[in-house]
């Protein structure tokens, strides 16, 4: 059974940052791929970012590229976005997400979502 939980979401202005993180209570951290997927009000979720187990892959979607970046710390069981220059368009329930040796942005190959953690962006 994989735990996730988020943290670091927040209200910021146009522009600003945040980081968000992602607690993983699992054995075998490094074997899974962790991903970030968001969903704004009245709209379907969507794939943000990618990670593989070893951090030597990432992958983003279009909109977050050179704003958006995902690392972790296998020995501290956690994940992070680190997103930049944010935009009213960013702002969205953000949620973590596990996948054990799988690499995909498709979301239903995730088995273990975290409970989300608001983002909210004024301009």
């Amino acid at each position: 059974q994989v735990h996730l939980v988020e943290s670091g979401g927040g209200s910021v202005q146009s522009g600003g940052s945040l980081r968000l993180s992602c607690a993983a209570s699992v054995r075998a951290f490094s074997s899974y791929s962790m991903g970030w997927f968001r969903q704004a009000p009245g709209k379907e979720r969507e794939f943000v970012a990618l990670i593989s187990g070893s951090s030597s892959s990432t992958m983003y979607a279009d909109s977050v590229k050179g704003r958006f970046t995902i690392s972790r710390d296998n020995a501290m069981n956690t994940v992070y976005l680190q997103m930049n220059s944010l935009r009213p368009e960013d702002t969205a329930v953000y949620y973590c997400a596990a996948d054990r040796w799988g690499w995909t942005s498709a979301e239903n190959n995730y088995h273990y979502w975290g409970q989300g953690t608001q983002v909210t962006v004024s301009s």
